[in-house]
């Protein structure tokens, strides 16, 4: 029982988290020019990253590491598939987030608009809009942003961490009072023709034949 509740926390920390657990709201600090071009820049990077896939490794608060493949495709579609042992696959159609256990064959589903994976799935990516960029940082051939949603009063924050040269997105870090849950991007690459039944909802509920 541990062992799933853990997995289902893993799980919730790469994209299937509620939004509110990512709100807060301490004393903003202004940004300066230097890093308000930076924001500018991520936006445009992540506008202009219309499809994409590679792999993901996940490490959760407790420190365990699981990993996967990933598919991305805007606006709205995303698909995370965890690399077995761990029988879970995370699927958004666009409207809905789906987590489901490919063991027990089993599904649960939230709002895209209600997950961190809308930041990303937007048809326009705007960082000034809906969040706000608290933290702009240098990292060694990259740099970091982080975000939260002023519109509420919970804990936690979003930072995405991006590399310089080429630009690219590396991957993220969702901290909330649980912990931190790190997500690593690797072998990213741009895409097209992706087959749409990548983002299927998995094991859909049987259509209603308006018989008893």
């Amino acid at each position: 029982m541990t062992q799933t509740l853990d997995r289902r926390a893993a799980l919730a920390g790469l994209i299937a988290l509620p939004a509110a657990s990512l709100l807060a709201s301490p004393a903003l600090a202004a940004l300066s020019a230097a890093d308000k071009a930076l924001v500018d820049k991520a936006t445009a990077y992540l506008q202009g990253l219309d499809a994409a896939k590679g792999r993901f490794i996940q490490t959760d608060p407790r420190g365990t590491e699981s990993q996967g493949a990933f598919y991305l495709q805007r606006p709205g579609k995303a698909r995370f598939a965890y690399d077995a042992p761990v029988s879970k696959l995370l699927v958004s159609d666009g409207r809905f987030v789906s987590e489901a256990d490919t063991r027990l064959k089993t599904v649960s589903r939230y709002p895209l608009g209600q997950t961190p994976l809308a930041l990303f799935l937007a048809r326009e990516i705007r960082l000034d809009r809906g969040v706000v960029v608290t933290r702009v940082s240098k990292l060694q051939g990259g740099f970091s942003l982080t975000v939260q949603d002023g519109r509420k009063q919970t804990r936690g924050s979003l930072t995405l961490n991006f590399a310089d040269s080429p630009m690219s997105l590396m991957g993220w870090t969702i901290s909330t009072v649980q912990g931190s849950t790190r997500v690593r991007l690797t072998n990213l690459e741009r895409a097209s023709g992706l087959d749409p039944k990548l983002f299927a909802t998995p094991y859909p509920e049987p259509r209603k034949t308006g018989r008893p």
